[in-house]
């Protein structure tokens, strides 16, 4: 995992030299879906955020920008189905006010308010928001100190920022009066334009959906920045005029969106999440107003067991006792690349924090041994011993443990391995496995087409049908694929790729370029066509392969990726 900060390029035409002397930056910190997180995250590896470590790069970045503006999109109170740290309501209401107060000492300009801000009902919204300094921004919300929008000018340039809450609040919050969003944003917008306003901002709380309505529906917003649910990609796009950022999940990073405005005009975009890393001070007058602690997750330390003593208030601590030894044999090879270890170790240290790991190499002497005798498929390997089963947590995870002999082996559904022990080497071979209605599968196909691979698409035959992720089209389009494949095969590669780019269109003989094609349409409906899928995913069926991309490499090596890789990285992999 990559540790440096991530730069998106968001749009390529800046200004010209002459142009520059009249443009001006402007600099929006943002955050979004923290659900109260106050400390860093109990992650295997980059233990990232926290509330302290964020006054912190703020403060700088203000230095840095001082006319920079600072932003939450929504999803700031904890509790709630996302809040992965929920503890009890009492001590979620706890960590609510003292989230609340951390943003108020460290001046955020407006926030929007999402559903998950009722998560303790309208009475607690209403009594905690009136007792802060902050602006609490809802178009489509009435209620006391709620604000439809705020008007900032920064350098001149005049800012409008609009909050827009999801209709599942009313669920939430029955005295709540809420009304239908876009008609509310969109008269937001007028008003704002009205007033001068050049630059429109959005705080959306949001499905997807509704903002990509949005956004097709009103004219003038420039930026729109989400703030409900769990956001999994933090990326940036743009779509038609408007760009869309996506916050850091819990706060593990902050997000920057510098733009340079030209005649009233944004001429010029990046954005970045920055790390919340051990590299960032903690703020001590965050420190100070902060409990310790809110539960045990929240003490931690290598090598030992952390207590929380009087969670949730000032004078919380937390104790820490010498954690047992717990030995764990990790059984790898260095010939696999994509062979990583390290999150899976880091994983079981948060259960077991005495746990000593060592390594052994497969195919040397002792590693081979043990892969025979205890009957091990797939590498990474690990066997804990039999030390753990006096530890408290051993209960929570017995289920994911195998006893064998004076180990428990970690069950490969729950570690997941990359290199199969038992197949024959094949130097490079490479095997795709892959669902051509995935919205990446054009960039995939392109990113590895150069390298030849063998393709095999996601269907699984029960009993006399194929059952695939996207349904009976997905299945009818796979019959289509293997009969060209059988007819046409040197069409097939560029048949996949035109299909993929253009799946929803029901014009495929489009993609067969010259070639007839009443003969594919003969053998898609035969049963020929069922025996060369069933033959074309054989494979899928012998390693258990249910989700793509995924890649076989000289047939032992198997790795996924996320969305359209990279050509250089999977060159990296496949060339090594």
């Amino acid at each position: 995992m990559k540790t440096k900060k991530i730069l998106i390029l968001l749009c390529g035409s800046f200004l010209s030299l002459t142009g520059r002397i009249y443009a001006k930056e402007i600099t929006i910190l943002y955050t979004g879906t923290t659900h109260a997180m106050l400390y860093t995250c109990s992650c295997p590896i980059e233990s990232d955020g926290g509330i302290a470590r964020r006054a912190t790069l703020i403060k700088e970045l203000r230095e840095k920008y001082p006319d920079s503006l600072l932003f939450d999109s929504g999803s700031f109170f904890a509790g709630g189905l996302f809040d992965e740290y929920t503890l009890n309501t009492q001590a979620d209401m706890q960590r609510t006010n003292a989230n609340l107060k951390a943003m108020e000492l460290m001046k955020y300009d407006a926030l929007g308010i999402s559903p998950d801000e009722f998560n303790f009902g309208e009475q607690f919204f209403r009594e905690n928001i009136s007792k802060t300094n902050l602006n609490f921004l809802s178009c489509n919300i009435q209620a006391d100190k709620v604000l439809p929008y705020l008007i900032k000018d920064v350098s001149g340039t005049k800012i409008g920022i609009i909050g827009v809450t999801g209709v599942l609040a009313k669920q939430k919050a029955a005295g709540i009066h809420i009304v239908d969003p876009q008609p509310a944003v969109k008269a937001a917008v007028s008003d704002l334009k009205n007033k001068g306003v050049s630059v429109v901002i959005i705080l959306s709380s949001l499905s997807e959906n509704e903002n990509l309505g949005l956004i097709n529906n009103v004219a003038g917003i420039d930026i729109l920045i989400e703030g409900y649910g769990r956001i999994k990609e933090e990326l940036a796009t743009k779509i038609n005029n408007t760009f869309i950022l996506k916050p850091s999940w819990q706060g593990r990073k902050l997000g920057r969106v510098t733009f340079s405005t030209k005649d009233n005009l944004i001429t010029g975009q990046t954005a970045e999440q920055l790390r919340l890393s051990d590299k960032v001070s903690d703020d001590p007058l965050i420190l100070q107003m902060l409990p310790k602690c809110f539960s045990d997750n929240n003490c931690k330390k290598e090598g030992a067991i952390g207590l929380c003593e009087n969670p949730g208030i000032l004078i919380s601590r937390c104790i820490y006792e010498k954690a047992n030894k717990i030995p764990l044999l990790v059984i790898t090879s260095r010939d696999c690349i994509t062979c990583n270890t390290e999150i899976t170790v880091n994983s079981l240290k948060k259960q077991f924090p005495g746990l000593i790991a060592s390594y052994i190499y497969f195919p040397e002497d002792r590693a081979w041994d043990m892969v025979k005798d205890f009957a091990i498929s797939g590498l990474p390997a690990y066997l804990l011993g039999r030390e753990i089963e006096k530890e408290k947590n051993f209960e929570i995870v017995k289920q994911n443990l195998d006893s064998r002999k004076d180990y428990y082996l970690l069950k490969p559904q729950v570690s997941g391995f990359s290199y199969f022990v038992n197949r024959k080497k094949i130097k490079g071979k490479l095997d795709l496995f892959i669902s051509l209605y995935d919205k990446d599968t054009h960039q995939v196909l392109e990113a590895i087409r150069e390298f030849n691979p063998e393709v095999h698409f996601l269907a699984v035959q029960t009993q006399d049908k194929f059952d695939t992720p996207h349904g009976n089209l997905e299945a009818e389009e796979d019959f289509r694929a293997v009969c060209v494949q059988e007819y046409h095969p040197e069409a097939f590669w560029d048949y996949i790729s035109c299909r993929s780019k253009n799946i929803n269109s029901s014009w495929w003989e489009d993609c067969l370029g010259n070639f007839e094609a009443g003969k594919i349409k003969t053998c898609a409906r035969s049963q020929e066509a069922a025996g060369l899928l069933n033959k074309n995913t054989g494979l899928n069926k012998e390693l258990q392969v249910m989700f793509g991309p995924t890649y076989l490499l000289d047939n032992q090596e198997a790795f996924s990726s996320k969305g359209a890789t990279a050509k250089e990285e999977l060159r990296k992999i496949i060339k090594r």
